[in-house]
């Protein structure tokens, strides 16, 4: 049987090298969702196939499936993000997003809305944006999109609204001031950073304008996101140990 070739908009996530001069490309593509294909010879410096299998590449793919792996056969450029890859801080955020990002969703299953969320924290974080802002937004947004985003418009227990909640690992959510005594461990939060939880959940992170947060807040929050998903994610990634090890060296020079 014949195998189709098709054209595909998307963005690399990662490549691995395979055999002496291949790789094989995973893509999160507008049309088809996440999909892995070879890049045959892509690990040869002079290779066409070089310059457009880079993590991040954003472009058009000549992709011919089968029911196995496709064969990339060229590719075009739209956005190489090279910024990101020229900073190791940006890299490493970008990997990480990345990386969540391929083990979260599944194989050839379109998915518009994260496509495009994905792609608009790219290119916000190679604008120079908070990558801390963008990375929690993104985190929470494909939470929900994995059936495990924690409840933030309400009081998880009884529903009951107010400007202020604990947030509740062990629940699964903000708990108003009544519910709040299930959870011993629940962190309580202020009017402000309860909005702003609210905020990187329902946003669109295309809408995203500066968002200034005094730096105990932000990391208090980054705290809470990353405990919530060790309890309910079930993947285990390696760039948040690079991402972790970035953080402590800017904690460092900080105090510098």
């Amino acid at each position: 049987m014949k195998r189709l070739f098709e054209k595909l908009e998307g963005t690399i996530l990662r490549t691995q090298d395979y055999g002496e001069t291949h790789k094989i490309v995973t893509l999160f593509t507008r049309e088809k969702g996440k999909i892995a294909c070879i890049a045959r010879g892509a690990k040869k410096p002079k290779s066409r196939m070089a310059s457009i299998t880079q993590p991040f590449i954003h472009g058009m793919f000549l992709v011919q499936g089968g029911k196995g792996l496709g064969t990339m056969q060229q590719g075009e450029v739209i956005l190489s993000f090279r910024k990101i890859r020229e900073d190791i801080v940006k890299t490493a955020y970008a990997s990480y997003l990345a990386e969540l990002t391929e083990k979260t969703l599944d194989q050839q299953k379109i998915e518009s809305y994260i496509y495009q969320q994905f792609f608009f924290s790219l290119q916000a974080i190679e604008a120079g944006k908070d990558p801390d802002i963008i990375m929690m937004m993104y985190e929470l947004k494909l939470f929900r999109k994995a059936g495990f985003a924690p409840v933030l418009h309400q009081c998880v227990r009884c529903a009951r609204t107010e400007n202020t909640y604990a947030f509740s690992i062990q629940e699964g959510g903000f708990l108003c001031s009544k519910c709040k005594l299930v959870d011993e461990r629940s962190v309580q939060l202020s009017e402000k950073l309860t909005k702003l939880l609210q905020i990187f959940s329902q946003v669109d992170l295309q809408q995203i304008g500066e968002i200034s947060v005094k730096k105990e807040n932000k990391e208090l929050l980054k705290q809470l996101v990353e405990a919530y998903y060790d309890h309910y994610g079930s993947f285990y990634l390696k760039s948040k140990k690079f991402l972790k090890q970035i953080d402590v060296f800017n904690g460092w020079y900080d105090t510098e």
